[in-house]
């Protein structure tokens, strides 16, 4: 408990942390391009965990800006302290839940979505509280520039079959693709060999990595 109570005190002090306690916190949607300092493409994985997508996404596209999105800081403590180490100046963190990400982002403000092994939610009465159902879908079709594509990534077999049920129902995705064992696709180039903590575990234990993008019209 000590500790995470001096981490969350170290993330209310840094600038590439983004949470309730700061004013930032309530004018930050539509304004990302004035906190990064340029008007670059931004990047958002949402339930980002300790950051691994975001940062080393960053430290490949230093043109492009990148946030990560979790509840938990501790967690968060974790990637910004990796993007501090490696002086990354377009990484950025935001603590909220992701039910209320369209307090934070503008219309078409964000130019690519990751979801990197968000919990599955298994129990059929917390089905509209996966991160891909349909409440969450058109949230992110709102934010989400025409152009830029989702990504899923996880190993949860349930959830990603869901996944795609609920896009075929749908009337506005294109350039769906997918594959249920990354590691043998060719789709496997699109991820840039990043793996979290929990990829890594989910394949040691034999799961493949299941993976799909698409964009809205």
């Amino acid at each position: 408990m000590k500790r995470k109570k001096e981490r969350f005190r170290i993330i209310e002090e840094r600038n590439n942390v983004i949470e309730p306690s700061k004013p930032n916190y309530h004018t930050i949607k539509g304004n990302w391009n004035s906190f990064f300092g340029n008007p670059n493409p931004l990047t958002v994985e949402l339930a980002c965990g300790r950051g691994e997508y975001t940062v080393n996404l960053a430290k490949l596209f230093p043109d492009r800006n990148f946030i990560g999105v979790d509840l938990k800081g501790d967690r968060i403590w974790k990637g910004s302290t990796w993007a501090l180490e490696q002086n990354l100046t377009n990484v950025a963190f935001l603590r909220t839940q992701i039910l209320f990400i369209e307090s934070f982002f503008g219309k078409s403000e964000i130019d690519e979505l990751w979801i990197t092994f968000p919990d599955p939610r298994p129990r059929k009465r917390d089905i509209k509280r996966r991160l891909t159902s349909p409440r969450f879908l058109n949230f992110y079709k709102n934010l989400l520039n025409p152009a830029g594509y989702l990504r899923l990534k996880t190993d949860n077999t349930v959830l990603f079959d869901y996944t795609l049920e609920v896009l075929n129902e749908r009337t506005d995705i294109a350039d769906l693709a997918y594959t249920h064992n990354l590691y043998q696709s060719d789709l496997q180039a699109e991820c840039y060999d990043i793996k979290t903590r929990y990829e890594e575990e989910f394949t040691a234990k034999g799961e493949s990595i299941k993976y799909l993008r698409f964009r809205f019209t």
